[in-house]
């Protein structure tokens, strides 16, 4: 069983149709693979104006877009899920958890870009 422990949550009107454990940006939308992100989905939105609760600190669970090792910093990839961080892209969390393929779902501790140094 996997949990999270959401330190804080905050609303965001989604831009568009999104998916639950994913990162999105304040503007409700995925961010650009590698870009920074504000927080992840903890449910869906069907359309543009939903308002979706997003945890911003503390633990979350997220989909990933890649393997991922235990310890991993991660970045985001197009469609908000993490990947393995490379250098110059912005790090949104460290894997608690580990994935041998895109799809699965995973724990991470959310942390600060700046924290996150490739």
């Amino acid at each position: 069983m996997q949990t999270s422990i959401s330190l804080l949550a905050l609303t965001v009107a989604a831009g568009g149709p999104l998916a639950v454990e994913r990162f999105i940006t304040q503007a409700g939308v995925y961010p650009a693979a590698g870009a920074s992100a504000f927080g992840v989905t903890r449910t869906n939105a069907a359309a543009k104006g939903d308002l979706v609760p997003v945890d911003v600190q503390g633990t979350a669970i997220v989909t990933t877009g890649a393997a991922v090792v235990v310890d991993d910093p991660l970045m985001v990839d197009a469609q908000g899920r993490v990947v393995p961080l490379t250098a110059g892209k912005a790090g949104v969390a460290k894997a608690m958890g580990a994935a041998t393929a895109a799809g699965e779902r995973i724990e991470v501790l959310l942390t600060p870009s700046a924290q996150l140094v490739v």
